[in-house]
Formats: C-alpha cells, structure tokens, sequence
C-alpha cells in the first residue's frame, strides 16, 4: 500500500501534464485555425467565441486617448472586455520577447510599430493572418507571409509654429533648411533613425548625407524626446520648425486651435503600424475578433481622428508615399543608429 501512494501520484501529475499539454496545443491550434479561416460564418465564429472568453489582453503603443476610443467602441459592439498594456514601441516588443522566452503566454493581440513587428515577426511570435478583410487595405499594408497587417500609416510632416514662421518662409525641400534664417530654430525626435534611414534612401545616400551634414553644421537641429513632446514644443515656440512630427498629431492640434501646421517635405515617409494575433494568444477566439475589428470599423475611428488608415475606401495618403521598409531597416539599424548619433547628436551642440 505504501508503494501504490507514490505510484497514483505520478499517474496523477501525468495525467496533469498531458492535460496541460493538450490545452496547450489545443490553442495554438485554434490560434492558427481561426486567424486563417476566411469561411462564410467566420464572424459569427468569431463573435461566440470571444463571448465564450469574455476578455483579450492588448499591448498597444498607440496615446491614450486615442485607443481608449478604439476599445470603448469594440467592447459597446461585442460586449468582450479589453485589458490594456500601453508602451512604447520598444517597451512592447521587450515585453512579449521576455514573456514568450520565459515561456508565458499573457498578450492576445499586439498593435504597434512596423520595426517591432517586423522583430516579432522575425521570433515567431505572431500567427499567419488570412481574414478576408485584409483584400479591403491598400496593398503596401499587407505582406505576402501575412504575419501581421498594417492599420495605419504615421506619415512624417515638418510642423510649425504659425505665430513664429511665416507662410513665405515655409520650406518645401530639405535643401531649403540650409538657409541661415532657420539657425536654431530646428527640431527633431531623439529616436527617428527609421525616418532618416528612408529619406537618405531616397535622396541618394551620398547626396542625403552630405545634405544633413551640412544643415546640422550650418543650423544646429535640437533633440528631443518624443513626438508628443515634440509638436509641444512647436505650439509653445521653443521649436518654431520640427522635422519628424507626425501629420496626423499637428492636425490635431490644428483643429484645437493650436498655431501649428505642416509640410510635408519630399520625399514622403510613412512609418506603419501593424496589428498582429499571437500565436499562443490565450484567448484566440477574441484576439481574432480585435485584429478584424482594427481593420474594419476601426479604421473608421482613426480616420476621424486624424490618422491615414490603410482601408481602401478611407485611405487618404499624401502623393508619393514612402512606407519605410522595415525588414531592410532591422537588417541596417545598427549602420543608421551610428550615422543618426554623429550627424544629430554629436554634432547638434
């Protein structure tokens, strides 16, 4: 008797683990089954399985205010709680690659910048995305392996301060910030190395080089922390011209009635962000309603609030846009990151 306690035990601690295991496969199964289902009934699926579940968990590095509208309109439409993790791009990709290589699995859904995704992506984290709905975006916001699809598009505008520039000064090329009248009126985002990485691209890496070389020795371009923090300081006056402001964030502004407003400077450059399933999502059922959800009636929402969506019956995007290529960025980030420092930080004092 004393030898068959022992025994029980370990048939029960297997049988333990076999169940873990097979609620474990079974959701990656269902993660992989219900983001590639492109049926007929997918959103009545969808839509009882999220019920069935109740809540997803999104990691988001979107401001506040803007995917708190976002959540607030898709629990009123299908009654699923979201619980919100905010963060910056990098923080989230952090985030996810410490949870994944400790073996948690806490995040369904992941709405954040191009860069981070393409590094999830490049992990293995996020699940091969097949909705009918991605036919509906503009075809840069889509990749052929489908790991994830972009929502929207943070399109790169020179902001000022209308009190401070006037309408004849405004500059329409990078060539014209060579003049002496901007010495110490220029701004830039501390972390834009992706936006520099694209317009070099474009304008010749030579000749792009050379150019902001010569702006920064000529003008000096103060760094600052953050795009919020950045278009701030062009309200405020601190920074009459800032390089890098997100279009979208001085139309805000602008429409709050801000003395701000913008130009966009050729060539056009537009940082996606993406939404992406987990594949070990812990509530996929959910997590697949969201990602549908952010590219249909959410794109609605943003698109009041100013954002370029990637639908194709909303997308409204400046001529000439340049997605920044993102695979091509990782792969020659740590080349940028040292010529950004030495062109802008080391040389802007």
């Amino acid at each position: 008797m004393a030898r068959a306690l022992p025994q029980r035990a370990i048939l029960a601690a297997c049988a333990a683990l076999a169940v873990l295991l097979w609620v474990g496969h079974a959701r990656a199964q269902a993660a992989g089954d219900i983001a590639e289902y492109a049926g007929a009934d997918r959103a009545e699926r969808l839509l009882a399985g999220a019920r069935r579940e109740g809540t997803l968990t999104l990691y988001s590095s979107a401001p506040v205010e803007d995917t708190g509208a976002l959540t607030a309109a898709f629990e009123r439409k299908y009654g699923v709680k979201v619980r919100l993790w905010r963060g910056g791009s990098e923080a989230i990709l952090t985030r996810a690659l410490n949870e994944s290589r400790s073996g948690r699995a806490e995040v369904d859904v992941i709405e954040t910048a191009g860069p981070e995704m393409e590094a999830l992506t490049r992990e293995g984290l996020p699940q091969r995305f097949a909705s009918p709905v991605l036919a509906d975006l503009v075809a840069s916001a889509v990749r052929p392996d489908r790991p994830w699809a972009a929502t929207r598009y943070s399109v790169f505008a020179a902001a000022y301060n209308t009190r401070m520039v006037a309408a004849a000064d405004v500059p329409q090329r990078y060539e014209d910030l060579l003049d002496a009248k901007w010495k110490g009126r220029l701004g830039i985002e501390a972390d834009d190395v992706d936006w520099f990485f694209a317009v070099v691209g474009a304008l010749g890496e030579r000749k792009g080089l050379d150019l902001f070389r010569d702006i920064v020795a000529r003008n000096g371009v103060s760094i600052r922390k953050g795009h919020s923090l950045l278009v701030n300081l062009v309200v405020s006056g601190e920074v009459p011209l800032a390089l890098t402001a997100y279009g979208y964030r001085v139309d805000q502004l602008k429409k709050a009635g801000a003395p701000i407003d913008k130009v966009y400077l050729p060539p056009v450059i537009a940082l996606p962000t993406g939404v992406a399933v987990l594949r070990k999502a812990p509530h996929p059922f959910a997590a697949v309603l969201f990602a549908d959800f952010m590219l249909t009636d959410a794109q609605t929402i943003m698109a009041q609030r100013g954002y370029v969506v990637t639908r194709r019956d909303l997308a409204v995007v400046p001529a000439d846009l340049r997605p920044i290529d993102v695979g091509k960025f990782i792969d020659q980030r740590e080349k940028w990151t040292r010529l950004f420092k030495e062109i802008f930080v080391n040389q802007a004092h």
